[in-house]
C-alpha cells in the first residue's frame, strides 16, 4: 500500500460511462490527488473514439505503447476511420460479452483499459486509479488486466461485494489466469459458474513485471466492510465508504421503508456507514456521499478518514468526458439559479439498484421522451445472465424490449420503468447510437444530490477546471 504520508486527500469519482475519462484523471493526477478513470464500456467507447476518427491521435499513439503483439493492428484495421463516420453513419457494435468470448473479443478490452490509463498517466508522477462495477462481471478481468498493463495505481469497485477481486488481481500481477464466480440466475443449489480470464492467451513475446494495485473496494455499510476485510480472498488497502446522496448508483436501503412522495427509495440510519468501526480495520478510508466541500474533508479527517471522494464537481468540469453542449447546458442552468431536479429512480436501471438521475427537459428523464424511444439492447453490459431450460447460460434485460424479456422468462414488472442505461450514457459523452430513422439515442444524466450546490460555487463563472476543484476542496479545509 502506499505510505500513509503519499494517501491522497482527494479521490476524484470514478463517473461512466467516459465521464471521468483520460484528460480527468490526468488532470487530478496533476494535482497530487488520485485521479480515476472509469472502466465501464470502455471496450465500446474505445471503438467508438476510433470510428470517429480519433482527432489528434491520441488514441493511436497509446494503442503504439501496447505490449501485445499485433492487437493494436487488428483493432486498428477493424474500427478505425481515418475521416470519421460519414453523417447519421451508426457506430459498428462489438459482439456483445458472454461467459465465453473469443480471444480477439478479450484483447480488445485489454486493449481499450490499457489506453485509457496510460493516456491519464502521462506528463505527471502523481497516481491514477481505475473504476469498475461489480455487478458488470463479463469484462472486468480483462479491464483490470488491461489497467494493470498500463501501471495503474489503485482499483476501486463497487455495486456489489467484490470479494474475490483482491485475488484476481495478485494472480494477475504475475500473468496467471484469474477466475472469480459468475452469478447466474436459476443454477442449481451448490453448482458454481465462473468468470476465468488467461493473460497466456494474448501472450506473444515476453511481458513486462506488473505491480499489484491497491485495491479499495466501495462500500455503503461498516458491515460490508468488516466482510470484505476477513473474507476476501486477498489484500483489501482500504475502503471508499460512500453514502445514498452519491450519483450514480446507490445501495438499496436496508430494510423496505417504502417510497417518498418523490418515488424515491427511503434511507435511514441503518444506511450510515458507522466509521468508528470501519476506522478500527486498520486500513485508510475515504469518505463519499455529498463530500464535495471543504468543511466534509475537514470533517472526514477528523473522523479518521484519509480524505474524500468526490464526483459531481469533477463531472461538470472543463476536463469531465461530458459533451461540452450538455455539461455547458447543465452550468447555465445552475448558474440562473434553475439547476435540475435530481431523484433517486428506483426504478431506472436494469441492475435493480437505485439510480440518481437528473430531471432535465429533453433528456431520457422526460416520461415523454423515454416512452417514444424503441426499446433494444445492442450493448448488453447490464444484461443478466440466467440458467434456461435446456441448462444453457443465456442473458436478458428488464430494458430489452419487454416482449423478448418475457420469452426469455423475465417478470413482466420487472420492465416497467427500466432505462437503458448503457445506451444513454454513451450519448451523454457525446457517443451515442444513430438508430434507424437517423435520429439519435438520448441522454441520461446523473449527480449526486448536491448538484444544486453548483450554481452557488460557480459564483458567476460559465466554467470551471478540475484544478479549481481541488484548490476549492484543500484551501477551504486549511490544506492547501
Amino acid at each position: 500500500m502506499t505510505h500513509a504520508a503519499a494517501l491522497p486527500s482527494i479521490i476524484q469519482g470514478g463517473m461512466g460511462v467516459g465521464v471521468s475519462n483520460w484528460r480527468l484523471a490526468r488532470a487530478v493526477s496533476s494535482c497530487g490527488q488520485l485521479g480515476v478513470v472509469s472502466g465501464t464500456g470502455l471496450d465500446t467507447l474505445f471503438v467508438r473514439r476510433l470510428q470517429d476518427g480519433d482527432e489528434g491521435g491520441r488514441v493511436r499513439r497509446a494503442m503504439e505503447a501496447f505490449p501485445l503483439a499485433g492487437v493494436a493492428e487488428h483493432v486498428l484495421e477493424r474500427y478505425f476511420l481515418p475521416e470519421g463516420r460519414e453523417e447519421n453513419q451508426p457506430y459498428a457494435l462489438l459482439p456483445m460479452y458472454r461467459q465465453v468470448v473469443s480471444r480477439s473479443r478479450q484483447q480488445l478490452t485489454v486493449l481499450a483499459n490499457f489506453v485509457e490509463v496510460h493516456l491519464a498517466r502521462e506528463g505527471h508522477d502523481g497516481v491514477v486509479g481505475i473504476n469498475l462495477l461489480t455487478k458488470i462481471q463479463l469484462p472486468n478481468l480483462a479491464s483490470l488486466y488491461g489497467a494493470m498493463l498500463a501501471g495503474v495505481d489503485y482499483v476501486l469497485m463497487g455495486a456489489g461485494i467484490p470479494r474475490e477481486i483482491p485475488g484476481a488481481l495478485d494472480r494477475l500481477s504475475h500473468h496467471e489466469p484469474a477466475e472469480v464466480g459468475f452469478d447466474v440466475v436459476g443454477v442449481a443449489r451448490g453448482q458454481r459458474e465462473t468468470l476465468r480470464f488467461d493473460p497466456e492467451r494474448g501472450r506473444n513475446g515476453s511481458l513486462p513485471e506488473l505491480k499489484r494495485p491497491s485495491f479499495l473496494p466501495v462500500v455503503a455499510s461498516h458491515s460490508l466492510a468488516k466482510f470484505l476485510s476477513g473474507k476476501a480472498n486477498g489484500r483489501v488497502n482500504g475502503f471508499v465508504v460512500e453514502g445514498p446522496t452519491a450519483g450514480g448508483h446507490n445501495a438499496p436501503p436496508r430494510g423496505d421503508q417504502g417510497l417518498n412522495r418523490r418515488g424515491e427509495p427511503i434511507y435511514g440510519e441503518r444506511d450510515m456507514a458507522d466509521l468508528d468501526q470501519i476506522g478500527e480495520l486498520g486500513v485508510p478510508f475515504w469518505v463519499a456521499g455529498g463530500a464535495g466541500h471543504p468543511h466534509r474533508l475537514t470533517e472526514a479527517r477528523a473522523a479518521g478518514a484519509a480524505g474524500i471522494q468526490v464526483g459531481t464537481l469533477f463531472a461538470y468540469c472543463r476536463e469531465s468526458g461530458l459533451h461540452d453542449a450538455h455539461r455547458l447546458m447543465i452550468l447555465k442552468n445552475a448558474r440562473r439559479g434553475h439547476s435540475p431536479e435530481v431523484l433517486t429512480d428506483p426504478r431506472a436501471s436494469p441492475t435493480g439498484f437505485p439510480f440518481k438521475t437528473v430531471r432535465l427537459e429533453g433528456t431520457l428523464m422526460s416520461d415523454e421522451t423515454y416512452e417514444s424511444r424503441t426499446r433494444r439492447c445492442d450493448l448488453g453490459y447490464l444484461r443478466i445472465a440466467y440458467q434456461d431450460e435446456a441448462g444453457r447460460i443465456a442473458y436478458r434485460c428488464p430494458a430489452e424490449p419487454v416482449s423478448s424479456f418475457v420469452k426469455k422468462g423475465g417478470d413482466p414488472e420487472e420492465t416497467q420503468g427500466r432505462k437503458c442505461l448503457c445506451n444513454a450514457l454513451m450519448a451523454n459523452v457525446g457517443h451515442a447510437q444513430v438508430l434507424e430513422d437517423g435520429i439519435s439515442e438520448p441522454e441520461l444524466f446523473t449527480a449526486g444530490d448536491d448538484l444544486g450546490f453548483l450554481g452557488r460555487w460557480l459564483d458567476g463563472r460559465t466554467s470551471y477546471s478540475a484544478r479549481d476543484v481541488v484548490d476549492y476542496l484543500l484551501a477551504g479545509s486549511g490544506n492547501a
